[in-house]
């Protein structure tokens, strides 16, 4: 597994530089598209809170930048999440023609998500210039925190390449899910402290993800230490074991796409 890993890396980084470009490159706003959703977000609650339709409570940060901070580590996540099943799909006459280590389709897609997530730094250093927000020595450790959030979303998408490149209902379910499940997560609200949504909302795995990311950036104050480390702890080792799965599927899939 390793060596096929190490082996990958070179048509990894092709593949990311002929994905990235080919976003891109037919689209007049470009990189923007990696800003534009937070900041519309961020837009479309601050007026709604702003008229008194939605009673949000009171936020670590001025609400507008909450929102568009909490949306981009949102987008991140969801990307980890769909990059493995989008690569496998994408890849299936290359797959069925080439052999190559499948490693490079899932490390190209991870790289893609860490180059959207630099054109998304870009607004969030805006974000703190523009609001004042404070600066604390735990804002360098907030990285820390982001790829265990990465890692969580890859491991539930490399679960799912297998399948997702061989039955069109889990793309499309990805997205229906992803959607309700924003709204599972203290994206554009704060962790409620009581009753069955709070509940629901500390059982997500997401939160205490980006929770933490959140808060080292920002205040420096962690919440909940033990919930940020249990979850990466499953992320890890879920990560390992869905590696394996999809080293053993690949093959069976391809067979599948093949005939």
């Amino acid at each position: 597994m390793g060596r096929d890993l190490l082996a990958s890396r070179e048509l990894a980084w092709r593949l990311m530089i002929r994905d990235i470009s080919a976003k891109y490159r037919q689209s007049f706003l470009g990189i923007f598209w990696a800003i534009i959703p937070p900041i519309l977000m961020a837009v479309g609650f601050t007026l709604a809170q702003g008229g008194g339709v939605v009673n949000i409570g009171a936020t670590d940060l001025p609400y507008p930048a909450y929102v568009m901070f909490s949306m981009t580590l949102w987008q991140t996540f969801v990307e980890a999440l769909n990059g493995p099943p989008q690569a496998v799909t994408a890849a299936k006459m290359m797959l069925s023609r080439i052999k190559f280590p499948r490693e490079a389709l899932i490390i190209a897609k991870l790289g893609e998500v860490f180059f959207n997530f630099g054109i998304k730094l870009i607004l969030i250093v805006g974000l703190f210039i523009w609001y004042k927000i404070p600066v604390t020595w735990s804002v360098f450790l907030a990285p820390v925190a982001l790829i265990h959030l990465v890692l969580l979303g890859t491991f539930f998408g490399l679960l799912l390449a297998p399948l997702g490149a061989l039955y069109q209902d889990f793309s499309m379910g990805l997205t229906l899910i992803t959607g309700f499940w924003l709204f599972l997560t203290p994206v554009v609200y704060p962790i409620p402290n009581n009753g069955i949504f709070s509940t629901i909302v500390n059982l997500n795995p997401v939160t205490p993800l980006l929770v933490t990311t959140r808060e080292l950036a920002t205040t420096g104050v962690i919440s909940d230490p033990q919930g940020f480390w249990v979850v990466s702890l499953i992320a890890i080792v879920g990560l390992l074991l869905a590696w394996i799965i999809y080293r053993l599927a690949m093959p069976y899939v391809v067979e599948r796409m093949s005939s």
